[in-house]
């Protein structure tokens, strides 16, 4: 099931003593961040936070919220779990957000076998791997067009063309 608010990210501590706040981003970038006039503090849509600014630093990003204008203030949001509204966010053709892929059955797009169904997405900077678990095994299947054939996240459904060897029952 899609949640209405997705995770983006963790405040992880303040920058400055103007209230600006680190951010952990969960995210391809810190760019992706940069579209969104609100964050919020819970998975309900709850603490409606106004961004001001989010600007990189390093592999974390600074994040100014209107209100939020002391160290004091941002330190109160150290260890939260920020959020956006997935109305709000917008992904290019062939993009997923991750919560969206969790469970999601998987299927070989030639012979239609069930192959498992996804339960963890690592992160590799080349591209996404999706670890496949089907009776207490795990399969990795790099997230590359020459592998994901389609996928529909409202169906809760992807076919694949998995590289060779990767499932043991392949010739």
């Amino acid at each position: 099931m899609k949640c209405e608010y997705l995770e983006v990210g963790k405040a992880v501590g303040t920058h400055g003593v103007k209230g600006m706040v680190r951010l952990q981003v969960w995210a391809d970038s810190v760019d992706f961040l940069k579209k969104f006039k609100y964050i919020y503090t819970d998975k309900n849509g709850n603490g409606k936070l106004t961004v001001l600014r989010v600007q990189p630093h390093g592999n974390i990003a600074l994040v100014a919220f209107k209100g939020v204008e002391t160290i004091e203030h941002a330190e109160s949001l150290r260890n939260t779990v920020l959020y956006i509204d997935r109305d709000d966010a917008k992904l290019p053709e062939g993009r997923y957000f991750i919560s969206d892929l969790m469970g999601v059955e998987v299927f070989h797009s030639d012979t239609n076998a069930r192959l498992g169904e996804i339960s963890d997405v690592s992160q590799t900077g080349a591209n996404d791997v999706w670890h496949i678990t089907n009776e207490g095994k795990e399969y990795l299947i790099p997230a590359i067009d020459d592998v994901l054939i389609s996928v529909d996240i409202d169906k809760n459904i992807a076919f694949i063309r998995p590289l060779k060897g990767i499932f043991d029952d392949e010739d």
